[in-house]
């Protein structure tokens, strides 16, 4: 077994912690040159972790949730949680603020050392460019990717119905990501850099981590883990 690294139990102790929108915004402008976007990153790695946070129905009580899997097998090697309130108001554009302490708490907490973060959210396809996944990995130097849901920012046409097609995601004439298919004839996901990789090997694992579901794996697993965990405080 890998264990952690001693970067990952000390960096949630140097995490900036803005009390303005106006701070915020300066810290993703300080760390944003940081993000290493030429990749390209693990192209087999052993262990990818997902990451998720799940909020109590008062919107602020949530849980963060780390799973490390084995990309081969789908096995679980590691979990970790962490419960708190929000760090930061919901504003548009700074929502990692909110999340990142439970976060990097939740993955120093780990025993097995992830060589890729996966994100319930976006990395360079965000609209200043340093989404939840830039900023966790600039804070922990792994490579990092994003897969949303929903869009936060950008159009495109297609892709194909087939898994594994894809179209780019553009804002403006900059293109920012891909919506790739993940499923046949099923809604695609949205797939951008975070930080030490590159585009293409950031969809080849998230098709790698999709056998079988629109999401990856690794984020079925961290929303199931971070769920639980609200029901066990609220004595569900």
């Amino acid at each position: 077994m890998v264990t952690r690294p001693p970067e990952l139990s000390t960096v949630s102790a140097t995490i900036e912690t803005p009390g303005t929108v106006a701070e915020a915004e300066a810290v993703q402008d300080r760390l944003r040159p940081l993000v290493d976007l030429a990749g390209p990153g693990p192209t087999a790695p052993r262990t990818v972790a997902g990451l998720d946070v799940a909020y109590a129905e008062d919107g602020d009580r949530l849980a963060a949730a780390v799973t490390v899997l084995d990309p081969t097998t789908l096995e679980v090697l590691d979990t970790a949680v962490a419960t708190g309130r929000a760090a930061f108001d919901y504003v548009p554009g700074l929502f990692a603020f909110r999340e990142l302490p439970a976060l990097l708490t939740a993955l120093a907490r780990l025993t097995v050392e992830p060589e890729l973060l996966v994100c319930d959210g976006h990395g360079l396809a965000h609209p200043r460019r340093f989404g939840l996944a830039c900023h966790l990995g600039v804070l922990t130097d792994r490579p990092a990717i994003g897969v949303g849901k929903t869009p936060l920012v950008g159009t495109w046409a297609g892709p194909d119905r087939r898994r594994g097609s894809w179209a780019p995601l553009r804002d403006g004439t900059e293109q920012v990501g891909r919506v790739l298919r993940t499923r046949d004839d099923v809604k695609p996901v949205f797939v951008s850099v975070g930080h030490r990789m590159d585009l293409d090997n950031a969809c080849a694992q998230v098709l790698r981590l999709t056998p079988r579901y629109r999401l990856p794996e690794t984020t079925r697993q961290a929303d199931q883990l971070c769920r639980a965990e609200l029901r066990k405080l609220a004595g569900v």
